[in-house]
């Protein structure tokens, strides 16, 4: 089952053998960092493997066996551990050898994973260089066939990003996830050979404010301005200020979702029919801070990102038109919505680097610096030292 995996991976990167060959060249540098990654969280079974053979050992370090290439094992709980395979402990590390990569759940790999007990399951924790990481975060976040200097400004953004959240881990167990809420890391599949040249040529620069690393957040499209963090956050943050946007080109800087009254009424029992939405605050640039909510029977102030959740908008920045019932007659003519259109702008919270502002920057000709400088104000491009 690997074996067909790792080789319709490798068809569809055919660069994935040459790297396996070409692995030792790349040296580890001086101020090489390893990244805890939050694969799985609590799941009851999980397939792990590697591409090559592998080394089992337990928590202390010792060592318990090895796992034959390309073989899908399952990890489960086992009293008073894990097990996977033949092998028990109370925590596990599966490492390749020879730079091979590792399988976990349904995807490959760098590094190692570290298999511990979670609560009526088990976490699964990839243990990766931070550049390597990073090859996968630029392609899971951007498109690989953006232009150089945009990938290059993701590049030092998610870098940064992930050493922030580093210094604060999301869990004793490990520095980020792998989804979206921290930043998007699909394993090898999203890994290209831009995504590559792009964190080769800013390896290790990292964006500071004051000395410090900053909190490179980022989100797709702003909708034509970004926001300052105390009006999305209600946390002032320097480098964080609202600028114009170059974003213009995404495919989401407009958007419109239809929510039909009975799904309203779904959301919101209480109320009744809902009558009407009215923005109660927004921020300088228009994002939904607070909305009132009207119905027959009763009203409910509700926040503009608790909308955004319940109803799958892709951002804050909306406006709300009731659209009339159909029903009507010579007699009668409902005054009840049957629906309510969502008007909007942009695609995430609006703080930071717009990736689709990167991209248009790009087709301008600014550089990574330039970009970087413009939706991250007052900070400093510098490089990490051992």
């Amino acid at each position: 089952m690997l074996l067909r995996l790792f080789q319709s991976l490798a068809r569809r990167r055919g660069v994935l053998l040459l790297l396996i060959a070409l692995s030792w060249l790349w040296a580890a540098p001086a101020w090489a960092v390893e990244i805890r990654v939050a694969i799985q969280q609590g799941v009851r079974s999980l397939r792990v493997g590697a591409s090559t053979q592998a080394r089992v050992t337990d928590g202390s370090g010792r060592p318990l066996g090895q796992l034959a290439p390309l073989q899908a094992f399952n990890a489960q709980p086992s009293s008073p551990g894990i097990s996977v395979g033949p092998f028990r402990a109370s925590q596990l590390w599966v490492e390749p050898s020879d730079g091979g990569f590792v399988f976990i759940g349904n995807d490959w790999y760098r590094g190692r994973v570290r298999l511990l007990p979670r609560g009526d399951g088990l976490l699964a924790v990839n243990h990766i260089d931070l550049e390597e990481y990073l090859y996968s975060v630029v392609g899971s976040e951007m498109f690989p066939d953006w232009p150089l200097e945009a990938l290059k400004a993701q590049a030092v953004a998610a870098r940064s990003f992930v050493l922030y959240r580093r210094q604060r881990p999301a869990d004793p167990q490990f520095d980020v996830g792998r989804t979206v809420t921290w930043q998007a890391y699909k394993g090898l599949e999203r890994e290209a050979s831009s995504t590559r040249e792009a964190v080769q040529a800013t390896a290790g620069q990292i964006l500071v404010h004051q000395g410090r690393v900053i909190e490179a957040v980022y989100h797709a499209s702003s909708g034509g301005h970004t926001e300052n963090s105390e009006d999305v956050w209600m946390r002032p943050l320097p480098y964080l200020r609202g600028v114009p946007d170059f974003d213009q080109q995404a495919p989401v800087f407009q958007w419109t979702k239809m929510v039909s009254q009975a799904e309203m009424q779904r959301r919101f029992p209480g109320l009744g029919r809902i009558l009407n939405l009215t923005a109660v605050r927004r921020t300088p640039q228009g994002r939904i801070v607070a909305m009132r909510l009207v119905g027959e029977r009763g009203s409910r102030t509700v926040e503009g990102q608790e909308l955004r959740q319940l109803f799958d908008l892709r951002s804050t920045r909306f406006s709300v038109t009731p659209t009339p019932n159909q029903i009507a007659s010579t007699v009668v003519t409902s005054t009840i919505p049957s629906a309510f259109e969502f008007s909007g702008q942009g695609f995430g919270h609006g703080l930071g680097m717009s990736q689709w502002g990167a991209y248009g920057m790009a087709l301008q000709g600014h550089t990574y610096p330039a970009i970087l400088s413009h939706y991250y104000r007052g900070t400093a491009l510098t490089a990490l030292r051992p």
